[in-house]
């Protein structure tokens, strides 16, 4: 069964995702935006058991973004990796962006798109959510 691997910019926290890989989506909403400097972010939806970290040296923080989710990043170098949040309990959201083969990850959705910035007009064939 196939594995990915990914990490962060300086390489202290990396992961591995199993097989069974979840929807990948563009997100437009401003925490998003805020959180990676971007006016999106793509993300691969992954099924806890099927997420592992295989590095940490200490340096993965969480910060609380809002009641019910938080985002992990490397207190070392910076980069945003993962998503987690009560609305979709038993699942991290990992930056596709972050992976060491990103073409296996073909996105299928932009979502919160309403509040999608006004300097990118995504002209891509996929469903715009919310």
């Amino acid at each position: 069964m196939k594995t990915y691997s990914g990490s962060c910019l300086c390489g202290e926290v990396a992961f591995s995702l199993g097989p069974g890989i979840g929807p990948v989506v563009h997100c437009h909403c401003s925490m998003c935006q805020r959180a990676h400097g971007a006016a999106f972010v793509t993300w691969v939806c992954q099924k806890n058991e099927d997420f592992a970290l295989a590095q940490d040296s200490g340096v993965l923080s969480w910060y609380q973004s809002s009641p019910e989710a938080q985002r992990g990043f490397c207190s070392r170098c910076g980069s945003t990796l993962f998503f987690r949040s009560t609305r979709w309990p038993g699942e991290t959201h990992v930056v596709v962006a972050c992976l060491n083969e990103q073409e296996h990850f073909q996105p299928k959705a932009h979502v919160f798109y309403s509040t999608h910035v006004n300097w990118v007009e995504c002209q891509d064939d996929l469903p715009k959510r919310g």
